[in-house]
């Protein structure tokens, strides 16, 4: 067992100790390292100026290091701006006038060269979609996104090519420091011992709500839990109808995975957020961190997705609808783990995702809904209909899909559905939307439901 993080920056290794380990990776990268191309501007993972490559299995992926802790990354390989040679991305930002002010350009820089770690190429609509988590202030960004048009990609050397080393994650890491307790366990077993040992524990994995909590919040947790070498938590798969997916699993990997499977989900998995923040997020952090607008969870309520819970006296399932018993409170024991989601794949029912905020991409919902219906001979059979944004917590609706259930399909129908939709509702007023606007979307998304999907 190590008593310090050891990892690679820009193929050198480092050990960290004290206090460092519990500093965040930007922080680290700028004064301890002297990496300071990496630049802190929000601290929330909405800029992407500190964005750095963190390798993921064979590939090098961007993520935002202003809000990942040093703690969260041992055995990790990270390449910073400066390590990447002055490669062709450079060089295309030069040509293209990609830069003004400059101070966003290292972060615009490494995530392109994210974007050909794994294609030769990219047009117009992947560099936009792939630069979503890049703000620029002052340039505009067609310069920009004509620079990643115009990159060769063919000619650039892979960063695995360029850092191929690894460092061995089988060893545990247990840190004391001061009354802080952080514990990376090398199996399931000893990660279950320590949640029952030290009650209360935060379990840190992409850690993007964390991370913002302790920058903006000053959130310091006694004991904390990272369960990334837990390989068996890394499984994602299709299994009897459902994808089973693992505590591990990144909000990337299943977004991919779901793309032909669960079309509807993958597409407002699109719209998540920046690539930054899932490709350190997982599925299982969305769901645990049980907010009431959290755009996983109305396809979760709808589709009758269910958890594993795992301690040391064993396992049960819990649905996921019945796991939020409140504003932040949930059907999970102090000494319990979320170890895995199964999500089932509605192949023959009707379903449509809503997602409703301020902006298209990079934005936090003011309103979110799953409508479900099964069909037949121009009538409702059943209905289930799940809203978030309304509610502490993302709510059924079993008033209107009672009201549904054996109608037959008219405008008329789904604009009564609404009226009683509303009802159903205690929505709040709050920086992203008024009670009065929640409740017209509540009543409102039945009728676009009925024109999107049902009338001819």
């Amino acid at each position: 067992m190590r008593d310090h993080i050891r990892l690679l920056i820009n193929g050198r290794q480092h050990d960290v100790r004290g206090r460092a380990v519990f500093t965040t990776l930007s922080n680290y990268l700028r004064y301890d390292f002297g990496a300071t191309g990496t630049k802190i501007v929000c601290e929330e993972g909405d800029c992407g100026a500190c964005s750095v490559l963190i390798r993921r299995g064979d590939e090098f992926l961007p993520i935002n290091s202003c809000i990942l802790s040093m703690y969260q990354l041992d055995a990790a390989s990270i390449v910073t701006v400066e390590g990447l040679k002055l490669n062709a991305v450079q060089q295309a930002m030069i040509v293209c006038h990609g830069a003004q002010c400059g101070y966003c350009t290292p972060g615009f820089v490494v995530a392109m060269t994210g974007l050909f770690e794994t294609s030769d190429a990219v047009d117009e609509s992947s560099a936009r979609q792939g630069l979503v988590g890049n703000l620029c202030r002052c340039t505009g960004y067609e310069p920009i996104i004509k620079a990643a048009c115009a990159v060769d990609g063919a000619s650039m050397k892979k960063m695995r090519e360029l850092y191929p080393q690894t460092i061995d994650d089988n060893e545990d890491v247990l840190i004391e420091e001061d009354d802080r307790t952080f514990f990376a366990p090398a199996s399931l077993d000893e990660a279950l011992s320590f949640k029952r040992k030290f009650k209360p524990c935060t379990i840190v994995q992409g850690a993007t709500d964390v991370g913002v909590w302790i920058n903006k919040r000053s959130y310091s947790a006694a004991a904390m839990m990272s369960l990334a070498k837990l390989r068996e938590l890394n499984d994602l798969r299709e299994e009897d109808g459902a994808i089973v997916a693992g505590a591990n699993v990144t909000l990337t990997q299943f977004e991919d995975f779901t793309r032909d499977r669960i079309p509807e989900l993958h597409r407002i998995l699109n719209i998540f957020g920046s690539p930054q923040i899932k490709n350190a997020g997982t599925l299982v952090g969305n769901i645990a961190n049980g907010s009431p607008i959290g755009d996983t969870l109305p396809y979760l309520f709808v589709s009758g997705a269910t958890l594993e819970l795992a301690s040391v006296d064993g396992t049960r399932t819990v649905a996921v609808a019945d796991f939020y018993r409140g504003y932040k409170q949930f059907d999970l024991e102090p000494h319990e783990i979320i170890t895995r989601v199964r999500v089932p794949i509605v192949r023959d029912d009707r379903v449509r995702l809503y997602k409703v905020s301020r902006r298209r991409d990079l934005d936090i919902s003011a309103f979110t809904a799953a409508i479900r219906l099964r069909v037949s001979n121009s009538h409702i059979e059943q209905a289930t209909i799940a809203y978030g944004g309304v509610a502490p917590v993302v709510m059924r609706l079993p008033k209107t899909e009672s009201y549904l259930a054996g109608k037959s399909i008219a405008s008329d129908t789904f604009e009564e559905a609404g009226r009683i939709a509303r009802g159903e509702v205690a929505p709040i007023s709050d920086v992203r939307g008024s009670r009065d606007y929640r409740l017209q979307l509540a009543e409102n998304i039945l009728c676009k439901f009925y024109y999107d999907e049902l009338a001819s």
